[in-house]
């Protein structure tokens, strides 16, 4: 398999009223796959690695939803529409420039220990 350059994760079937509404979800998460497909991102020859794409259950953010996790950075977008999701992909993901003031969390990956 090629390198990953990121892994966008979506809660787009919320379980929880506070999640957000699940046709929202829905319609965020089938914006994301057209999207991840017709700009050639899940390609394996792509030369920045390719974009992975999951449909969450829970990612636990209960508030905001949907919402969407972007590893490696550990930064979780909230109110994610299929409006949002299109300047999400272009922007941070293809132009390397989060959204600030869409950001309602910030997960970065721990450091690894070092060797004892």
């Amino acid at each position: 398999m090629s390198s990953v350059q990121h892994h966008l994760l979506l809660c787009a079937t919320p379980t929880k009223a506070l999640c957000g509404d699940p046709a929202v979800g829905a319609a965020s998460w089938d914006r994301l796959k057209q999207l991840v497909r017709e700009l050639g991102l899940e390609e394996p020859g792509r030369p920045k690695g390719v974009v992975l794409r999951t449909k969450a259950d829970c990612l636990r953010v209960c508030c905001d939803g949907p919402v969407l996790l972007i590893w490696p950075e550990g930064l979780t977008y909230g109110g994610v529409t299929p409006e949002r999701i299109e300047r999400i992909v272009h922007q941070h993901v293809i132009g390397g420039e989060p959204i600030e003031e869409w950001i309602v969390r910030r997960t970065p990956f721990s450091r690894p220990l070092a060797p004892g």
